[in-house]
């Protein structure tokens, strides 16, 4: 392949020079011996074989198809900014910095859109590319580039896409990154180019991540097992409006709007966010026997599709605030965002500035801030006049359909209609290809398709008497909004460029997938809020809680969405200030549509909007540091609840008595060095775990966590019921109960009911019957103690939060699943953390899989819209994605601390800041 790109007096950043071309095989030996020898000569060529992937930052380099030159100014973090002189020049230069920086995770994230991980991994790949291939993400996202984005953005794309490929031009594994190197001991695996659509398929891959309540669908059908339909509202309340206000108060939606695609839209929504519960099927059908193991199939399926954001649940999500100038002390807006995404390394974002030396209609960008690795444009951050953050919306935009099968097709109404099929060849690295057929109906690919299990359970089904006949036996479909082609990289370039309000709104009425919660603030003194998002409107009562008879046309979409102009906004309200935080996004009394049932529960953002109003009293004012303060604040709101009540109980043991003497005097917060947040963790945990874990499906809990429990559906008295043994199926970061704040809701509805049925528990062989809410209380305080002794130590002066909750950092390929001696090499950690489960320092983790850190703020910033050089950022590692780089894990300690980086903007204070130039010619 021709070289386009010719180096010229220029340096490689950390060594006196490049060296090029060494097999794979003899790095990975060489770093073995490095490892084993820590010194000498194998040392001393592992260092050299790892830097010779290191970016140039200096001097000059020609890449051919720029119209002009390209400056590209790095600070101490190695945080490029980019100037140039044309659009096309600008996006090109992106694309060549990014694949300087991350090129090895950009091609991961592409082979796992296109679902071609067995290309470069192996047939340990091929399962997940299978769903993958069933999904389609690649087939869609060609499709939006092939019909649905404007000439400009494909433009842009190109130029994007050259500006890749002029990077890997002549260029072996071993000089991109250290990756290919070590995948070169088993694979011959070599980059190809880059193409537009694999930087327009990374956006299905964020809207999967983000995709709303498909799991508590999944989640209350496989319930129906175990629970009552009472007791499944129990552990689906309704969102506490009279406690946690939703985003939008004095806002509004342009009513008389039509939906889109036809359609009069004044009966086809419903109001309200109480959940269907009950059957495994929506509305009055009856759930055919089989049903719940079919969807617990889907829902292992899902956990092996590769989650590029974080687990599904309740920390997924993100902070983000802004707040008017009359509660400023500069008397402009400021902006803070941080999104809570699973900790990566290299993180998921990437700090890049990108600037036109003037701002032409030639040239028209002047904006900052985070981006994806692999894709063009800034997704958030700000340009000369707005700022803008993003929160996820949660919308209900997936449902998932039982398909009544034959050997002909599938059932509709009183039809047998035929399958939509395609075949897919998935090559494997040292292996043979695999073909495999993808059906569809016209509800969207049956994902039961990709389970064995799942077919044999269909065939075999029982059915109750409302459902169609066995037949051939049953599927399940998933309908998403995402699979249907969109322009949501139209709104990228649009909001980089956006001006004023109604730029900004124009822009976010294209983001249709993922939807997000969209703060605004600009420099002439304006705040604002807008959720956009291509939100279907279902038919009759139909809510989308709980999967739906595919059958049945009454349960099918009506192909008409919520018109954006309905979506709902606001502008300027009158209280000064906006907070979004996956809460609730108006109350369904003042709305006609349903945008999801399943919200978060609103702790984070009520926290934060108290910390504001506590702050704005009597006319204080809030500072930038304050607002970076706000993000770091580590409360636990069910602390707050539970604490007293646990220190009023008359504990016998003294040992547990020292546990909960913690507790005295605890002012709740989760910094990491509090013993006595790890213990109240623990506690909270196990009253999870005896109130509520004990008693799930065993799809639910986590695996291994086996239980004697009663046979499901029986009638007998308890001391006659010969119980059986059954363990949990579900990985530890998507078992229930999650200790989210919907458990935080549960938990209030009940905690003032001592009787409450959910508070027995049943006598074991070391443990007596509980049967109020004080006694499961001290038995989860003792298991507490004990667990904590087991992990900790039996000196409670000993005991850490941080100790418990621990953060590690790990490449998302061969940091995982490579050999042991490899993930040393690329992983990074532990850190020990404070914050917690839906604190606003959303350090998550999963209380029914244990304490590790399962998701984070993945990056944070405040934007002082009164001067933009005084805003500040952080990113969770750093901006380069080469092990041993000194920009690799450069930021993560002043994350850990809270603190946040000097983010320049006008040239001045980018020159300023610069240590490293590399200029780019024609």
């Amino acid at each position: 392949m021709p070289s386009n790109t010719t180096a010229s007096s220029g340096q490689t950043s950390g060594t006196s020079g490049r060296r090029k071309g060494r097999r794979g095989r003899l790095i990975v030996i060489v770093l073995v011996l490095a490892i084993i020898a820590g010194v000498g000569y194998g040392a001393y060529w592992s260092v050299s074989t790892v830097r010779a992937s290191f970016p140039q930052t200096k001097g000059s380099l020609q890449l051919k198809g720029l119209s002009g030159p390209v400056d590209v100014k790095r600070d101490a973090h190695g945080i490029p900014q980019v100037y140039a002189s044309s659009d096309e020049d600008l996006f090109m230069a992106q694309g060549y910095v990014q694949a300087q920086d991350r090129f090895w995770e950009m091609d991961v994230r592409r082979h796992t859109t296109a679902g071609r991980l067995s290309e470069m991994f192996g047939k340990k790949e091929v399962g997940t590319d299978e769903y993958l291939r069933t999904l389609g993400w690649r087939r869609v996202a060609q499709q939006e580039y092939d019909h649905k984005l404007s000439a400009t953005t494909k433009k842009y794309l190109v130029a994007y896409a050259k500006g890749v490929n002029a990077y890997l031009a002549g260029k072996d594994g071993a000089d991109i990154s250290l990756e290919y190197a070590a995948l070169g001991f088993t694979n011959d695996y070599k980059p190809q180019e880059w193409t537009p659509v694999d930087s327009v398929s990374w956006l299905k891959a964020m809207a999967w991540d983000l995709r709303g309540n498909m799991q508590e669908e999944i989640d209350r059908s496989l319930m129906t097992s175990r629970l009552s339909p009472q007791q499944i509202r129990d552990l689906y309340p309704d969102y506490p409006y009279d406690l946690h206000k939703p985003i939008v108060r004095d806002g509004a939606y342009d009513e008389g709007t039509d939906t889109f695609e036809g359609g009069d839209d004044s009966d086809s929504g419903t109001s309200g966010t109480s959940t269907a519960a009950g059957t495994g099927l929506a509305g009055d059908t009856a759930t055919p026997s089989g049903f719940e193991s079919q969807l617990a199939g889907v829902a292992q399926m899902l956990d092996k599709v590769p989650s590029v954001l974080g687990p599904s649940g309740s920390g997924i999500g993100s902070n983000s605030w802004v707040v008017a100038g009359s509660h400023t002390i500069s008397g402009k807006p400021l902006l803070a965002n941080d999104p809570h995404l699973a900790p990566e390394l290299p993180s998921i974002w990437y700090q890049m500035g990108l600037h036109c030396r003037s701002v032409s209609d030639k040239c028209q960008y002047n904006v900052t801030g985070y981006t994806f690795s692999g894709m063009p444009g800034v997704v958030i951050g700000h340009n000369d006049d707005i700022a803008w953050g993003m929160t996820n919306l949660g919308a209900d935009v997936t449902d998932l359909y039982l398909e009544k099968l034959t050997s002909e097709g599938y059932q509709y109404g009183d039809k047998v209609l035929p399958f939509k099929t395609r075949q897919e060849v998935i090559k494997v690295a040292g292996g043979k290809s695999k073909t495999i057929t993808v059906r569809e109906t016209n509800n969207g690919p049956l994902l039961s398709d990709r389970s064995d299990e799942l077919v044999t359970v269909g065939k075999k089904a029982g059915v109750d008497a409302a459902a169609p006949d066995r037949g051939d036996g049953y599927g399940v479909a998933l309908r998403w909004t995402a699979l249907e082609p969109g322009n949501t990289m139209d709104a990228v370039f649009e909001l980089d460029k956006a001006r004023d309000w109604d730029q900004f709104r124009d822009a976010a009425s294209d983001f249709e997938v993922p939807s997000q919660n969209l703060v605004y603030a600009d420099t002439k003194n304006n705040i604002g809020y807008q959720a956009p998002g291509k939100i279907p409107v279902r038919a009759g009562d139909y809510d989308g809680s709980l999967p739906a008879p595919g059958w049945d046309p009454d349960y099918r979409w009506t192909g008409q969405y919520i018109p954006q102009k309905a979506m709902p906004y606001e502008y300027n309200p009158e209280r000064g200030y906006i907070v979004t935080a996956n809460q609730a996004v108006v109350d369904p009394d003042d709305y006609p549509y349903t945008l999801t049932t399943d919200w978060g529960y609103g702790t984070r953002s009520q926290r934060i909007e108290d910390m504001i109003r506590a702050k704005t009293k009597n006319g204080g004012k809030i500072s930038p540091d304050d607002m970076r303060q706000m993000q770091m604040d580590n409360s636990s709101e069910i602390a707050k609840l539970i604490t007293p009540l646990l220190l009023k109980i008359d504990v016998p043991d003294k040992y547990v008595r020292e546990g909960q003497q913690l507790l005295e005097g605890w002012d709740y917060t989760q910094n990491p060095d509090s013993a006595a947040a790890a213990y109240f963790n623990a506690v909270w945990r196990n009253i999870l775990k005896l109130a509520f874990g004990n008693k799930l499906p065993k799809e639910l809990r986590v695996k291994g966590q086996c239980l004697n429990v009663e046979p499901a559906g029986n009638t007998k008295p308890a001391d006659e019921v010969d119980l059986v043994r059954e363990c949990g199926q579900r990985d530890a970061d998507s078992a229930q109960p999650d200790g989210g704040d919907r458990w935080f809701e549960v938990i209030r509805k009940i905690i003032d009911d001592q009787d409450n049925d959910w508070w027995h528990t049943p006598k074991t062989r070391t443990d007596k019957a509980v049967t109020t809410r004080d006694g499961l209380f001290e038995r989860a305080m003792e298991d507490a103690r004990w667990e904590l002794t087991a992990k900790l130590g039996k000196d409670i002066d000993t005991w850490s939060w941080g100790r418990l909750h621990r953060l590690m950092l790990k490449n998302q390929t061969l940091g995982t699943e490579g050999p042991g001696f490899l993930q040393y090499l690329l992983n990074r950690g532990p850190w020990n953390l404070g914050g917690g489960e839906a604190a606003v320092d959303a350090t998550g983790w999963n209380a029914a899989g244990g304490y590790s850190v399962n998701w984070v703020p993945s990056m944070r910033m405040v934007v002082n819209l009164d001067d933009l050089d005084k805003s500040r950022w952080i990113n969770l590692t750093g901006a380069s994605g080469h092990a041993y780089s000194s920009h690799y894990t450069d930021q993560t300690e002043k994350w850990l601390k809270g603190d946040l980086l000097d983010w320049p903007f006008s040239e001045k204070a980018v020159d300023a800041a610069t240590e490293d130039t590399l200029v780019l010619r024609p």
